[in-house]
């Protein structure tokens, strides 16, 4: 960026007018809202019971019951994500606004699902299981640091904009 150009001139806001209102206006917003800190909640649960299998050797069917539960979180959320972007932005996942965010989203679907192969079919053992539960968790945490990031983003975009 050339010195003469001020940050705020190149920074293009995360929501235009009518997209904030949309996001204002639609209950998918709230369903998020709802989803992003039960699912937060079911992830700090099922990394303690994780790690207390893989410093214990007790609790797998717990550790494992709830892992099954942080991914159905993960896919509901996804779900109602997309549908929440259709309505903000007009397109079902990897908007401009969010595309990294999405992108990565998938890299983390696609560590729990690799997860769920392994559970169903045997194929890792229990400790690799929860290793790979653990891997998933550390991409979530990234990928929850980026959303969280991208929302205080639009709240300073909003004062900014008052």
């Amino acid at each position: 960026m050339p010195k003469n150009r001020p940050h705020a001139a190149a920074h293009r806001p995360l929501y235009t007018a009518a997209e904030r209102a949309r996001r204002d206006q639609t209950k998918w917003t709230l369903v998020q809202g709802i989803l992003a800190p039960v699912q937060f909640l079911a992830f700090g649960i099922s990394v303690v019971l994780v790690s207390r299998y893989l410093l214990t050797g007790e609790g797998y069917g717990a550790a494992t019951v709830s892992i099954l539960i942080k991914t159905g979180l993960l896919y509901l959320i996804m779900v109602t994500g997309a549908i929440w972007e259709k309505v903000v932005f007009g397109q079902y996942l990897l908007a401009p606004a969010f595309y990294w965010e999405d992108v990565f989203s998938f890299a983390v679907i696609g560590l729990h699902t690799a997860y769920l192969i392994a559970l169903w079919t045997g194929f890792l053992t229990p400790e690799q299981q929860m290793a790979l539960a653990l891997t998933a968790y550390t991409a979530y945490a990234i990928n929850a640091a980026q959303f969280i990031r991208k929302l205080r983003m639009a709240r300073l975009d909003k004062a900014v904009q008052a």
